[in-house]
């Protein structure tokens, strides 16, 4: 049996709470009235933890790296439960570390510093048809097989994030495609998706980068033509982002 310190750890509650909030796939939606209310519960538990609650002691600004230290990954990821409803674990980013701008389909997800700092600039997908980007001038110009991968989308916040603020949380529909960045030395945030990611259900991690179109008539302002004018290009992942693993130090979770 798990010690009784362990059942009543904020991370055991949170990881309880999220299994009630994203256990159902019927009653999971922004129009649920249960799903929501169980959904404000989570976001009120993830709200208080700290680095302490995990047994995770913040990182100092890193040293220069000696030669041997050159190849470690700007980011590790602590596993802390997964089940086929929810996952959840801490990244660790060094300083001056992103993870790029990446999506998370038909998935929820919720971030929460535990120490550091984080820029989050995240995108929506715009509905307009993706054909529309035959039409579209990009300079430089791109091959065809490029423009098969275009979304016109648009910028939908840019946010700084600590300790001391809530949390950025995405859905299926908003905020669904992010950049995460450190700012100003290490950080490290408490990570709850669901359902995980699955390639084989259709939910692969996508990376993308951010293309401005061309206009000819570029003193013309008007928002259909600034949101417009946004496109997201799928690209490989980007060859210095890479993520490492570290072992959990602190309280398990059981379900």
């Amino acid at each position: 049996m798990m010690p009784r310190d362990n059942m009543t750890s904020t991370v055991q509650k949170i990881a309880k709470q999220a299994l009630t909030t994203f256990r159902n796939p019927s009653v999971v939606g922004e129009h649920n009235k249960v799903f929501l209310d169980n959904l404000s519960k989570l976001k009120s538990l993830m709200a208080e933890v700290r680095a302490a609650d995990l047994k995770i002691a913040p990182r100092t600004i890193e040293s220069a790296p000696m030669p041997s230290q050159r190849i470690a990954p700007p980011v590790t990821y602590m596993h802390i439960y997964e089940t086929d409803t929810f996952s959840m674990g801490v990244f660790l980013l060094k300083t001056g570390a992103s993870i790029p701008l990446h999506d998370h389909p038909g998935m929820y997800g919720m971030l929460k510093v535990i120490y550091g700092k984080v820029r989050i600039s995240c995108f929506d997908r715009l509905d307009k048809p993706r054909d529309g980007a035959s039409a579209v001038q990009f300079n430089p110009p791109l091959m065809p097989f490029q423009r098969s991968s275009l979304r016109p989308s648009m910028l939908r916040s840019v946010g700084e994030y600590t300790e001391e603020n809530g949390l950025c949380v995405l859905s299926p529909q908003k905020d669904n495609i992010h950049q995460i960045d450190a700012v100003d030395g290490p950080t490290a945030f408490l990570d709850i998706l669901s359902p995980p990611y699955d390639p084989d259900e259709g939910r692969d991690c996508h990376y993308y980068k951010v293309l401005h179109a061309h206009s000819e008539a570029a003193d013309r302002k008007s928002e259909a033509q600034e949101q417009g004018d946004l496109w997201l290009m799928e690209i490989p992942q980007p060859s210095e982002f890479w993520c490492g693993g570290e072992p959990y130090p602190g309280p398990k979770v059981s379900l």
